[in-house]
């Protein structure tokens, strides 16, 4: 024990000084990449961990005091250092754009998901590029045409009917007594997987296959928030290959959807819509003797399916839940709801609204465009820089840097009152939706911007309209 005791006496100075200078070094190397003082941000910052603690600790006080930063800094933006990683917070709107229209292999890289090359592998949408990225936006474009949003609102409506009705059974009281409040945040997440189901795989998903779906994506879910470990009995593994189950589902019900296309029929979901084009072009192909045409696979569009499916299910659950909440502390906007849809479209009918009547209602998709403005689904958007980037004149963000466009703080400038929830900014007279576009970037910018918006703008403006046909949203 004595010859133990001094052998760790003789090395603790070693080990001292090695701690000592690997975090002098770590705490160079930050200021350097901050510029000292040029970007505000922490002066310092422990080696590796750097402020992780702080962050998950409290994320939303950790992300109002890097605006708070970028506040006081006339470039708009902050720094600080988590988990080994440089990051850039980014207020400025400007800038913002900067980056989302700078997302190229020698500028940024969009992230989604700390572990989402892991998890979705490399055909996800928002790691292509170019023309490769060019090309498979114009094979998903026919499946949000004005004729196939028609189609999915009528679907959305539908869904949402029946779920409605059903939450209405669980809060009803012993008796016909009064009706008791419900926690929404999971109903509304199981109303959202149906829908987005029902909206993109149409008939092609027969009730078993459906539960199926619905417990693998739930132990994806559950995974998503995991640490990596890819080993049997860990989340991050079984949602790894419940993915690739979901994917195998979706790949099926592509390829039912091409042998209903190729009979004529009229699209009924959106893999239809897509599968319209697909099928011809793969039937020149085939008259030609070329190869079948790029991103025309179905396990590649089933791929894609679950994509489309991942990005609406999280943001519309968020958005969904806002809305009820807003609308509730708002009466007033509830009740100019409530009239217009009783102008335009009787509750009592049994025939869904119409795309076209949806389109009616300004006021309605003014509250939903407010929604998304003041309660940003998606508050942050982080890109990592692959290269050296000169973000403005004075500030280059170094190669390997987590860059993190604020779309809330985006939201809240520009526009008159921010702070206040105020639909009527989106309509004409105040126009507020088209002078301040550039920080309305619920849906991003740029090639990658999200392509399903006006998708998303009507499943909030269906919710409502639904809410109003069964019980008025008392």
């Amino acid at each position: 024990m004595d010859h133990l005791s001094s052998i760790l006496a003789s090395v603790a100075p070693c080990l001292l000084s090695l701690i000592a200078f690997y975090m002098f070094v770590e705490q160079v190397k930050y200021l350097k990449k901050k510029k000292s003082s040029l970007i505000p941000g922490p002066t310092l910052v422990l080696p590796f961990i750097g402020n992780a603690v702080s962050l998950v600790r409290d994320p939303t006080r950790f992300w109002d005091i890097q605006a708070a930063y970028a506040s006081s800094s006339h470039l708009g933006i902050s720094a600080n250092y988590i988990a080994g990683k440089f990051i850039v917070f980014i207020r400025a709107t400007e800038l913002s754009h900067k980056v989302f229209a700078n997302v190229r292999p020698d500028a940024f890289h969009l992230v989604g998901h700390p572990f989402g090359k892991k998890l979705f592998g490399q055909h996800n949408m928002i790691y292509k590029f170019g023309q490769d990225h060019k090309d498979l936006r114009r094979r998903i474009a026919p499946n949000f045409t004005s004729r196939a949003l028609s189609t999915y609102t009528a679907i959305q409506q539908r869904v949402i009917l029946r779920h409605l009705a059903s939450w209405e059974q669980l809060s009803s009281g012993p008796g016909g007594s009064k009706p008791e409040p419900i926690p929404l945040r999971l109903l509304v997440r199981d109303m959202n997987l149906e829908t987005s189901q029902t909206v993109f795989t149409g008939p092609y998903l027969n009730q078993p296959e459906r539960d199926r779906f619905n417990a693998d994506y739930n132990l994806f879910n559950v995974g998503l928030m995991k640490l990596p470990i890819d080993l049997p009995g860990f989340a991050f593994r079984n949602a790894r290959l419940a993915i690739d189950r979901l994917v195998d589902t979706l790949t099926v019900c592509a390829a039912r959807s091409k042998d209903r296309i190729l009979s004529s029929v009229e699209p009924e979901c959106l893999v239809d819509y897509w599968m319209q084009d697909t099928v011809r072009e793969e039937k020149e192909a085939a008259e030609r003797g070329d190869p079948p045409p790029p991103h025309s696979s179905n396990r590649e569009i089933g791929g894609h399916l679950f994509d489309f499916l991942f990005a609406a299910q999280d943001a519309s659950t968020s958005s969904l839940l806002w809305a009820v909440t807003l609308l509730e502390s708002y009466p007033d906007v509830l009740a100019r709801v409530r009239g217009e849809v009783s102008r335009i479209w009787t509750p009592d009918s049994d025939a869904p609204i119409s795309g076209e009547q949806l389109q009616e209602m300004r006021y309605t998709q003014a509250v939903a465009k407010e929604v998304l403005r003041y309660r940003a689904p998606a508050t942050l958007v982080p890109h990592i820089a692959g290269e050296d980037f000169p973000l403005t004149e004075t500030y280059t963000i170094p190669k390997g840097t987590i860059v993190f466009p604020s779309v809330f703080e985006s939201s809240f400038q520009g526009f008159t009152e921010p702070d206040r929830f105020d639909p009527e900014r989106f309509l004409e007279g105040r126009e507020e939706g088209h002078l301040y576009r550039r920080n309305f970037l619920v849906f991003g910018a740029g090639a990658h911007q999200c392509v399903g918006q006006r998708y998303a703008i009507n499943y909030l403006c269906s919710d409502h309209l639904s809410q109003r046909r069964l019980h008025g949203l008392s």
